[in-house]
């Protein structure tokens, strides 16, 4: 009896000591965690990152990278003249006489034959040092028009500049200033590289606050907005804001992958940067010329849809459709026909129209390129000189694509009517509808022919962009349409 709770009293004493010890141990962690220094764990990379090149995680802090890079960044501050449309209402744009007496074309009425004034326009944007003789990187609508351009730098030495050119198309200019040192540089990267997710961030001077840094990741690439023709742009969340515009995207090895340039009004981490990639394609004309030259194949071309792809029997709807070929131009020289689908320039594979004008663009003038196309099901691969798209080639495309009101329209080949089952052999068809406009507004859809215009019947382009002309003067036109097998008017205003 007495070794039985001999032998109870010992196992009890060693479980109270357990449980004391192992409070102590569990005391003595939670001390220490409390008082050790936060970060983060041996497995992440920190504030190293940067200076080791490893970009897969983010930095503990941006402060050395951005101090490194702030001297490469400008302010630019413009003044051109404007002059005053005759009188404005004295309550400003937003008259509260504005919805009962017309606003301003109410004052107009009376005070229009007053004097226009001339007045001065300031504005504020960002750039980058691209050469230590002085050569700037920014936004074509930041100098755009400008009588005076004036660069600060970051030590804050001011300098005038003067633009040495400029491309309304990318929104790029480059401008230049006589510094009398040599200058930081912002060294630029391949744009081509970035992933979505990699880190970024942009300098510059968002509402005129100074080296501004602000950081993020890259939402997305190749998006189109609507800027232009050559739209490309990487999405990113870094703040973006007026003032921003033509400073630096910086990835994390602190190069230049973008020039900052579009915000979306009343969004919030959605702005837009040019790929540095494309900057760079178009410096020597902007150095030499002033101006930036681009090539042309002479076609008009289409997206392939569903309709157009059954119809076709095409299973793959990437590539470009070609819908008319201009004669005498290089498509037309190298036996490209309507009907054909671009799927591969150089080897490389064309996923829709807006690549193939993209790619077309940046290739030299006079090079010979081979373009694979799809043909009756069979591939092709013909070769074709580049020219140079101009003035007159892109009024040529405008009217033979007859654009007007926001919708591009074209004479209906044999091919298109085969391909789509048109009873209709000989007309005009909407080939797109432009997002925002009239026509898409009035619910004008691609494929919907055009039998009238202000109640004169058109079958050819002529005829249409005669009709078109005379409707211009009036700013409205009356079009009748058919749809399958409705047929229906629709008006389009200005």
């Amino acid at each position: 009896m007495k070794t039985e709770n001999k032998g109870r009293k010992t196992f009890i004493m060693f479980l109270l000591a357990f449980l004391i010890g192992f409070f102590v141990v569990s005391v003595v962690e939670v001390l220490r965690s409390s008082f050790a220094p936060s970060g983060p764990g041996p497995d992440v990379q920190v504030a190293s990152a940067v200076s080791t090149g490893d970009v897969s995680h983010a930095p503990f802090s941006f402060a050395d990278l951005a101090e490194k890079l702030k001297p490469s960044v400008v302010n630019i501050s413009t003044t051109k003249t404007v002059r005053s449309g005759g009188f404005r209402s004295p309550f400003g744009q937003r008259s509260p006489f504005d919805r009962n007496f017309g606003g301003d074309d109410f004052f107009e009425r009376f005070f229009g034959d007053m004097p226009q004034r001339e007045f001065k326009q300031k504005s504020l944007g960002s750039g980058f040092i691209i050469s230590h003789d002085g050569y700037i990187f920014t936004n074509n609508h930041v100098v755009e028009q400008a009588d005076k351009i004036l660069v600060k730098l970051s030590d804050g030495k001011e300098y005038e500049a003067k633009v040495i050119g400029k491309d309304a198309k990318t929104d790029i200019a480059l401008i230049k200033i006589k510094p009398n040192d040599s200058l930081p540089v912002a060294e630029t990267g391949d744009s081509e590289k970035l992933r979505v997710g990699d880190w970024v961030i942009a300098i510059g001077n968002p509402f005129g606050l100074e080296q501004t840094v602000t950081a993020g990741i890259v939402s997305a690439k190749g998006r189109v907005i609507g800027a232009g023709p050559y739209d490309n742009f990487i999405q990113t969340d870094a703040s973006i804001n007026p003032g921003n515009s033509g400073g630096p995207l910086f990835n994390m090895e602190g190069k230049v992958v973008g020039i900052n340039t579009a915000i979306v009004a009343q969004g919030q981490g959605i702005g837009f940067a040019i790929p540095i990639s494309m900057a760079k394609t178009i410096l020597p004309d902007l150095k030499a010329k002033g101006k930036v030259t681009r090539g042309w194949l002479g076609v008009s071309v289409q997206e392939i849809s569903e309709d157009i792809a059954k119809s076709m029997k095409i299973k793959d709807k990437s590539g470009a459709l070609i819908s008319d070929v201009f004669k005498g131009d290089p498509a037309d020289k190298a036996g490209l026909k309507s009907g054909d689908i671009v799927t591969e320039i150089n080897g490389k594979p064309v996923r829709d129209t807006h690549e193939l004008l993209l790619m077309i663009a940046g290739f030299r003038i006079g090079e010979t390129i081979k373009i694979k196309i799809v043909r009756d099901g069979q591939e092709k691969v013909l070769p074709i000189t580049i020219a140079e798209r101009t003035e007159k080639s892109e009024m040529a495309f405008a009217q033979q694509s007859g654009e007007a009101f926001g919708m591009t329209v074209q004479e209906i080949t044999p091919e298109i009517a085969q391909h789509l089952g048109l009873t209709i052999k000989k007309g005009l068809i909407v080939v797109d509808v432009q997002e925002g406009t009239v026509a898409e507004e009035m619910g004008i859809q691609p494929q919907d022919i055009i039998l009238q215009v202000n109640k004169v019947k058109v079958t050819t382009m002529k005829e249409y962009q005669k009709e078109i002309a005379k409707a211009g003067e009036k700013g409205s036109i009356l079009l009748l349409i058919k749809r399958g097998k409705a047929t229906f008017f629709v008006p389009l205003m200005k």
